[in-house]
């Protein structure tokens, strides 16, 4: 079974408290976007094989493990654990999505694991938590708002069909080290979470006035300054960081406009793409 499987971003991103185990506790509105990894999964007798085609600007970035320690490969181990499957596949992902992007590109690959193994087998995982706290809203994917450490996902209304750039510099930092400098910043502006989340059902065509994170406070990474301003010089509404960085958004009022702005990105060496936010995580290539 083949599938292309979605990125995310966050619309918007706060982070509410730090628990004792360390996991810090979030508000944010998910959404998937229509940028994919392709991901195909073969049921085999006995081992679990994973092999990975990552282009060049990705990898020289945050080089992909391709071994036992990539998150599709934990998937597809917890599935046959978790379901006492003495079996193996064999999982090949195209990366079309940047690594250290803050767009869950792991988590994605995580669940279109689980979801084509589950379409193959009948089966099912039970916590897919487990895994990454991105990977449970990944297995549907569309308008969510998300609490505590991500495992509380609320859907809310379509919010598909948005124009956006989305663009990312080399430059990255590691979710790890961008949550020890949330934790030192002293009276930070915090996102109206809440907000955009009534604004995506009330009024979506003005909705991106709510959209923020917190993580562009800690970061502070000179290629995000440098691309939101050419994103919003470009005529873009509103221009975001996703995740813990490093890749933003901006969204458009054409596909024109949105075209214009990310050749303008190129040209000054960034990956750059358009797209439109999408109501769900997969689009089924080959089953079979």
């Amino acid at each position: 079974m083949k599938v292309k499987t979605a990125a995310k971003i966050n619309l918007a991103l706060d982070v509410t408290g730090k628990l004792p185990n360390g996991y810090h506790t979030i508000e944010s509105v998910f959404q998937t976007v229509g940028l994919y990894d392709d991901v195909s999964v073969e049921l085999a007798e006995t081992s679990i094989e994973l092999t990975c085609d990552v282009p060049e600007e990705f990898a020289s970035a945050d080089p992909i493990p391709c071994d036992e320690r990539n998150i599709a490969y934990k998937a597809a181990k917890l599935f046959f654990e978790e379901n006492g499957m003495d079996c193996g596949c064999r999982i090949h992902i195209k990366k079309g999505i940047p690594s250290q992007a803050g767009m869950g590109g792991g988590s994605t690959d995580a669940a279109a694991v689980l979801y084509c193994l589950g379409e193959l087998t009948g089966k099912s995982v039970s916590k897919p938590e487990k895994l990454g706290a991105d990977v449970p809203f990944f297995l549907t994917g569309g308008t969510a708002y998300v609490e505590g450490i991500g495992e509380r996902i609320t859907p809310i209304a379509d919010y598909s069909g948005k124009i956006l750039v989305i663009a990312k510099g080399l430059e990255g930092v590691s979710t790890a080290e961008a949550y020890s400098r949330i934790d030192e910043l002293v009276s930070p502006w915090h996102p109206e979470t809440q907000k955009l989340a009534e604004a995506v059902i009330s009024s979506p065509r003005t909705a991106y006035q709510y959209f923020g994170n917190l993580f562009e406070q800690a970061v502070e990474l000179p290629e995000v300054e440098d691309i939101k301003n050419i994103m919003l010089d470009g005529g873009s509404f509103r221009a975001v960081m996703t995740g813990s960085g490093s890749a933003v958004f901006g969204i458009f009022g054409s596909a024109e406009q949105a075209e214009i702005c990310a050749e303008q990105l190129r040209s000054r060496g960034y990956f750059a793409c358009v797209c439109e936010t999408v109501p769900r995580s997969f689009i089924i290539v080959d089953e079979q």
